[in-house]
């Protein structure tokens, strides 16, 4: 955590450096913020070669003094902030109606430059202390390793009753015992909690599988692992009498000569080795090129928690995902471990089948929480108490039993994903958060650096199991007992603290260092119990609003966080909150307002990120159209824009655009002038609105000029007051084929009524992935399929459509990378093309013709059959 603490800070110095509207006054305050930006960089330099020896240090020496590191950069962000902004003040009170907002503010830092000399020599200190325990690593005195958890899953007993895996089990059973001569490697992977290790084990154990190797052998490895402990491990099992011997060797020569024996003893023998709990790629290398291949059947199985280590050394073929259990496996499981064989009242069945479905699918929850009901009473009152409650006790009893086995996942995390990763527990639990949301918020706090790509940290985060996304509604979320995780650890760490009801309050001690605020469900009741104790948090650099929308008017005390760098405020304003204006660090805004945004807008020129979203929208039928002030052309750092249904103004003459602006959401085609898009050259994300009248049949070109957008990546255009109707068609739009190359996603959603010919120009976009198409944005009964076509697409997406023939108009596979197809009230199509490619996953039928539902059966079970 202390590494997103450093990004903070060296993102604050870095804009101060290189921000259009600051100069360093001549003296030797630039030659002080240099130097100050080198030493942030070496120690955040240094945090990062904590990624390198994760498996040798001191965790709790480590923690102690990362714990210090934040200490120390909070403290010392609480001098240059307000001294930044006391100048950015005092500057900006000189403006009168004669003169406009200043867009140039000079900065002097003599004042604080004592502070800054401290602050260097005590990062140069800690950078010392740090590395030296990283390469000295402190001994660790009866520490309890917490990554050496025996799992506590128990999905049941013969493979005919193994709840939710029986069929898993039997396929890798079938593969274990195999008369493949080949030596074949197998690998497990999953959430912590899934049930991996259990698997593994119950394998290993088979009687079957028993009787067919002459050596088997199970190892843990560990995050902390170390090669020649391993090997020890495999000689006890192996060959115990050599171990003793082997263990009077000293220094290098120990390892040489354990290589050896575990290579000698393996020579001649069809063996089987489980390598349980594998964190990092390097032990499959050493491990698996050390042990003989010889072509007797013999078989390595290993179980991680990271996809990309399951990857390593096998190919997909064999590599197997540990699915989370479904709403019947799951009470099947929870009924099991509460009531063995005994049976069930109906009454208590109803509650706990519920009881199950908040578990979430994780079987170690579900043991968790049955282990904690079997020793309570059984009765209706308490069970549907905890039914009904999802943040009932139960379930942080649970939370906190399963902390052992969840821990590591973010204990030996790479630094520059620990801060990201509990950011996304200040959301509310289950809550889906948009991946533009998400990256834009971690962009606007400092966490992201720049020698990663945003989507590297999505990535990132996805192959180690412990965020999961929701293609529905394309945002990501975390399984509720790592949003508890998330939440004690974020406190701990001091990067959020998070109001959830009335009886939360700031915390008395160490509020000072209170950095984020999350308010959640009942933002009304939970601002107004916290106004007093807000008004004292005066370090709060971010207000998260992560509840649902509030339609009322709701006070926020800003007035006391002048140093806030985010507010997500998920609140309606009748009036413009003018308060706002004077935050001039604020990085990120996001707010519900319906009337016009004050032209002093513009004295927000830190901001990045400007969300105004509409709270009521009016169809205004050849109304005067709603623009945006001619000042917002002034906030040269805007990175991403949603505008609430508000058009961009042209520029003035001369103007130099908005060249970091990349994206732009919710305005109408006015804005799509050439004139515009050409001050907007680098716009990677745009969403048009086209509101029309119901008699409307005029041609709206707004496509016209986008082919001036050379770097655009996602597009999205609706029709709104539309009817769906099929004799209702508005006249044909610009010519589709002037998208440019650069686009990975469109949405076309309203009666565009293009005829289906025309999706050839579509389909020859080049870099295409994703492709949704809604309520008649394409019209006709027949759409023919070439195999040429949409060679790049993954997503597929089809909804209200008069659709009747789909058809693939080869023998060859279409749509070769097609992962995912979703077909959604499309109730005159007949049937759906059974020859995708090999990438083909999921397809999903929401209410259409009970011909599709068939079709999509006989899919699958092809699919099923072909692929396994």
């Amino acid at each position: 955590m202390a590494y997103g603490a450093v990004c903070c800070l060296e993102m604050t110095i870095e804009r101060l450096l290189n921000s259009c509207h600051i100069s360093i006054v001549q003296n030797s305050s630039r030659q002080i913020t240099n130097l100050l930006y080198e030493e942030i960089l070496s120690l955040k330099e240094t945090l990062e070669k904590f990624n390198t020896r994760m498996n040798t240090v001191n965790m709790k020496m480590v923690k102690k003094l990362e714990a210090e590191i934040i200490d120390a950069v909070y403290q010392f962000e609480d001098v240059i902030e307000p001294h930044l902004s006391n100048q950015f003040h005092s500057q900006s009170e000189e403006e009168t109606d004669d003169h406009p907002p200043l867009m140039l503010f000079s900065v002097d830092l003599q004042e604080i430059k004592q502070d800054i000399d401290s602050f260097i020599e005590t990062v140069d200190k800690m950078k010392k202390a740090y590395m030296h325990e990283l390469c000295n690593p402190s001994p660790e005195e009866n520490e309890e390793e917490e990554d050496e958890v025996e799992s506590r899953i128990d999905i049941g007993g013969d493979e005919s009753n193994m709840v939710g895996l029986s069929d898993l089990f039997t396929e890798i059973k079938d593969r274990l015992n195999s008369s493949q001569s080949e030596a074949m490697i197998l690998s497990l992977y999953g959430m912590a909690g899934v049930g991996k290790t259990t698997l593994a084990k119950k394998l290993y154990q088979h009687p079957l599988i028993a009787s067919r190797y002459t050596t088997r052998v199970f190892v843990t490895i560990g995050p902390k692992y170390q090669l020649a402990d391993v090997l020890v491990d495999i000689l006890t099992q192996v060959n115990a009498d050599a171990v003793d011997e082997i263990m009077l060797t000293k220094g290098d020569e120990l390892l040489v000569e354990l290589k050896r024996m575990v290579h000698e003893s393996l020579m001649d023998s069809r063996y089987l080795i489980v390598l349980d709990d594998v964190w990092y790629r390097k032990p499959c290398i050493e491990l698996v090129n050390l042990f003989p291949y010889h072509n007797n059947g013999s078989r390595i199985l290993l179980t991680t928690r990271i996809q990309q280590v399951a990857h390593c050394a096998t190919n997909h073929l064999s590599t197997f995902r540990i699915p989370f259990l479904d709403k019947k496996e799951s009470w099947d499981l929870l009924r099991h471990k509460v009531f063995d064989e005994m049976s069930c009242s109906r009454e208590l069945e109803k509650a706990g089948k519920k009881i199950a479905e908040n578990c979430e699918g994780l079987p170690l929850t579900i043991v968790t929480v049955a282990s904690i009901l079997s020793k309570a009473d059984k009765t209706l009152e308490y069970w549907n108490k905890v039914a009904d409650e999802k943040q009932n006790s139960v379930y942080k009893d649970a939370y906190d039993q399963m902390s052992k086995v969840l821990y590591p996942s973010y204990h030996y995390m790479e630094q520059h994903l620990k801060a990201c990763f509990l950011y996304i527990g200040a959301f509310p639990q289950n809550c889906a958060v948009h991946t533009y949301q998400l990256i834009d918020l971690w962009g606007a706090e400092g966490f992201l650096n720049t020698k990663f790509s945003t989507r590297s940290y999505l990535f990132g985060l996805c192959t180690k199991y412990v965020i999961m996304y929701n293609i529905e509604t394309r945002g990501y979320y975390l399984h509720s007992s790592f949003w508890y995780l998330c939440n004690k650890e974020a406190s701990k760490n001091k990067l959020f603290y998070a109001l959830t009801c009335l009886a939360d309050a700031l915390p008395e001690e160490g509020i000072k260092y209170q950095r984020r605020l999350s308010i959640r469900n009942s933002i009304l009741l939970a601002i107004e119990d916290a106004h007093n104790s807000m008004a004292s948090a005066s370090t709060v650099r971010s207000i998260l609003c992560t509840g649902y929308y509030h339609q009322y008017p709701v006070p926020l005390c800003l007035e006391h966080l002048w140093l806030l760098r985010v507010l997500e405020a998920r609140i309606r304003f009748y009036e413009f909150p003018m308060e706002v204006l004077k935050l001039v660090q604020l990085r990120y805004l996001s707010l519900a307002y319906d009337g016009n945004l004050p032209t002093s807008i513009s004295k927000l020129w830190n901001l990045q990120h400007l969300i105004v979203e509409q709270h009521l929208r009016i169809v205004k039928f050849g109304g005067n159209l709603s623009y945006l002030p001619i000042e917002i052309w002034n906030m040269k750092e805007l990175k991403s824009l949603h505008t609430g249904r508000r058009d961009l103004p042209h520029p003035c003459e001369g103007s130099v655009g908005l060249p970091n602006l990349l994206t732009l959401l919710g305005v109408s085609p006015q804005s799509c002038t050439k004139v515009v898009l050409e001050k907007i050259p680098n716009l990677k994300r745009l969403s048009i609105i086209i509101e029309l009248a119901y008699d409307a049949t005029e041609s709206l070109n707004c496509f016209d000029h986008i082919s001036h957008l050379h770097e655009l990546e996602e597009l999205v255009c609706k029709i709104e007051n539309h009817v769906l109707k099929t004799d209702v068609v508005i006249a044909p739009l610009a010519p589709l084929s002037d998208f440019p190359s650069s686009l990975t996603t469109l949405t076309l959603k309203g009666s565009f009524g293009y005829p289906w010919e025309e999706m050839r120009k579509i389909s020859s976009l080049p870099n295409l992935n994703s492709l949704t198409l809604q309520c008649y944005a394409f019209r006709g009964p027949k759409w023919e399929v070439r195999d040429d076509e949409f060679q790049s697409l993954v997503f597929l997406e089809i909804e209200d459509t008069d659709l009747v023939q789909w058809k693939f108009v080869t023998t060859n596979p279409c749509l070769p990378v097609v992962s995912f197809l979703q077909i959604k009230h499309c109730y005159k199509l007949k049937e759906i093309p059974l020859t995708f490619g090999t990438s083909f996953q999921t397809v999903g039928i929401v209410d259409c013709n009970p011909m599709i539902v068939n079709c999509a059966n006989k899919l699958k079970e092809e699919w099923d059959q072909i692929y396994g």
